[in-house]
């Protein structure tokens, strides 16, 4: 069993710190990804389930559109005019 304190954070965020020796018992690391719920006075916390996302799924959540509404992107060479210094 571990102790610890609610710390406030920024505006009216809470938070507080989990003791290595507990993270490390159950498996958890730096930048891990958590699923955390509660039911009546008791918090489980786990490890997020790791969920493997297609370029497509991806792609759609970026765009905010369905893969077959994303227009492509123009591939066509710009003319910027003559050389003006030493450009190369």
């Amino acid at each position: 069993m571990a102790f610890t304190h609610i710390l406030q954070l920024t505006g009216r965020d809470l938070g507080f710190r989990f003791p290595e020796t507990l993270l490390r018992a159950i498996g958890l690391h730096e930048n891990d990804h958590i699923e955390i719920s509660c039911q009546d006075d008791t918090i489980t916390i786990r490890k997020a389930p790791f969920s493997h996302r297609s370029l497509e799924e991806r792609l759609t959540t970026f765009y905010g559109k369905p893969i077959d509404k994303i227009e492509p992107v123009s591939q066509r060479e710009e003319d910027w005019g003559s050389a003006k210094g030493d450009e190369v």
